[in-house]
């Protein structure tokens, strides 16, 4: 494809992307404005809200002035000050990521991977640029350069993912036409590229497979508080574009509060206020607001929190057994730090993985207090590493020696098979040569005293004899195997009716003269 082409297909693409998002955060707004307001507020002021909040969803803090009156009713310290938020509503962020993907693989697969992602990341960094001219006003303020770069970055970073996912699962394409990614991904040498491969298949697993433990186990947290939760709903009486505004914004933080819970579940945990505590070991809170949703935060620490930590060092065990078992199959020899390096490299990715997204997770999300929300980055990231590390390194090693005893006697017992089949084979073909021959012989022997009976008186006497071997002969008349038979001109083959069922290997025989 060409690089236009790719480049338009991109910026459009992206177009519709962000356009999405900004939907998402601008639809319910103008539905609140409609409905609860009554059109009587001034339209500028949820079309500032919503440009904040697609900036907010892509990392891009944002610093909120309000009103003394409404300060003075949330009773946080603080509250009349301008106050910044921080914490990225990863919701929006995950369909712009979603989208960057798209657009990396398409154009991978065109051979122009640098080109596409250029367009996405020019189109995002514009909608970025407007978003802040937007939601500058008294009430919201943020900087320019991170509302152009942060949204640039995370579309740009779906597309780097799109396409290496592209350059890995088709490496046929030709290299020199397949653009700046593949080229390096098949240019890296073959023992590093086989651990990295490694690395990301086991670190990456591990820690998809923790998220996805933590977003069950959050769906049944959700699922046992589920009345406590509409408690909430009531007891805000919000209405019904109010509820819908609500579960909106509850919606766009969905995947922090899955963050969340992976890092209850390795240990460290998160907090919710400064100064509180939600663990495994221990639960500590000040005041919270009353988001119906904050009403599934664990009162106190359940019986098996401790035994969750187990979930990654599993993961990671299965991971590698599974990779370090495709390569035992793959090759005979394996080096024996091989699966001592697979099991670092995993641990970084996997502590990288998990520890930037409890970073990206957390943030102010208001006054005093409120600006401490969310894990500890560094505590999620070190103790995803130890674990995943740790049950990799037991699961590559546990491939390595078990595997190698157990294909030895696999390979034996499959060649004595194979002989054994073999020798049956070359038995039943000999016996059927047997067979054959032998009908073939006493065929002959017959139709040879026919012809003598009848034709020798028909030759002079000082006719040349031509010895004739008989085969399959009785072994009383070994000694005169060899008989004489006179030479004789070539006569004319006798004709056969069509009804005649003479065997194709009989009919010569019967017939000496046709020789």
């Amino acid at each position: 494809m060409r690089r236009p082409t790719i480049a338009l297909l991109a910026s459009l693409e992206a177009f519709v992307a962000a356009l999405l998002g900004f939907a998402l955060a601008f639809v319910p707004l103008m539905l609140l404005w409609a409905v609860h307001f009554g059109l009587a507020v001034d339209v500028m002021v949820f079309v500032h809200a919503a440009a904040g909040v697609w900036l907010l969803g892509h990392g891009v803090n944002v610093t909120v002035q309000i009103d003394p009156v409404t300060a003075a009713a949330t009773g946080l310290p603080g509250a009349a000050d301008p106050f910044p938020i921080s914490i990225a509503l990863l919701g929006i962020a995950l369909l712009s990521v979603a989208a960057g993907v798209r657009i990396g693989r398409r154009s991978a697969a065109g051979g122009h991977a640098l080109t596409g992602a250029l367009a996405a990341m020019v189109v995002f960094g514009a909608a970025g640029f407007g978003a802040a001219v937007l939601a500058d006003s008294p009430a919201l303020h943020t900087n320019v350069w991170w509302a152009v770069g942060l949204p640039a970055f995370v579309v740009g970073l779906g597309a780097l993912i799109g396409a290496v996912e592209e350059s890995v699962r088709n490496p046929s394409t030709d290299v020199a036409n397949a653009g700046f990614v593949r080229r390096a991904v098949q240019s890296a040498p073959p023992l590093l590229g086989e651990i990295a491969s490694a690395a990301f298949r086991v670190g990456g697993a591990a820690a998809f497979g923790v998220l996805s433990f933590a977003a069950f186990l959050l769906g049944v947290v959700i699922f046992l508080d589920y009345a406590t939760i509409a408690g909430l709903y009531q007891a805000l009486d919000a209405g019904i574009d109010g509820g819908i505004v609500l579960t909106m914004a509850e919606l766009a933080v969905l995947p922090n509060l899955v963050i969340w819970a992976a890092a209850w579940m390795l240990g460290p945990g998160f907090a919710f206020g400064a100064g509180s505590s939600v663990a495994p070991g221990g639960t500590l809170l000040g005041p919270v607001p009353g988001i119906p949703l904050l009403g599934a935060l664990p009162g106190s620490a359940p019986l098996f929190g401790a035994l969750l930590l187990v979930v990654p060092v599993l993961l990671g065990f299965a991971g590698a057994w599974i990779v370090g078992g495709e390569r035992r199959r793959a090759s005979a020899e394996t080096p024996w730090w091989r699966p001592a390096a697979v099991a670092v490299a995993s641990a970084l990715v996997a502590g990288l993985t998990l520890g930037l997204l409890a970073r990206w997770s957390s943030g102010a999300v208001g006054p005093g207090r409120l600006a401490e929300v969310g894990p500890d980055a560094l505590a999620v990231g070190l103790v995803a590493a130890l674990t995943v590390g740790l049950g990799a390194l037991a699961g590559g090693y546990s491939a390595l020696f078990g595997r190698a005893d157990h294909d030895r006697p696999a390979a034996g017992t499959e060649l004595a098979r194979r002989d054994a089949g073999l020798a049956r084979a070359a038995g039943r073909a000999d016996a059927a040569t047997e067979t054959f021959d032998a009908a073939e012989s006493s065929d002959a022997a017959e139709a040879f005293e026919k012809h003598t009976s009848d034709e020798t008186e028909a030759f002079d006497e000082t006719d040349a004899f031509v010895g004739v071997p008989v085969r399959g002969a009785d072994e009383r008349d070994a000694d005169d195997a060899a008989v004489a038979a006179p030479a004789r001109p070539p006569a004319e083959r006798p004709e056969r009716r069509d009804d005649d069922e003479v065997p194709w290997w009989r009919r010569d025989r019967d017939d000496p003269g046709g020789r």
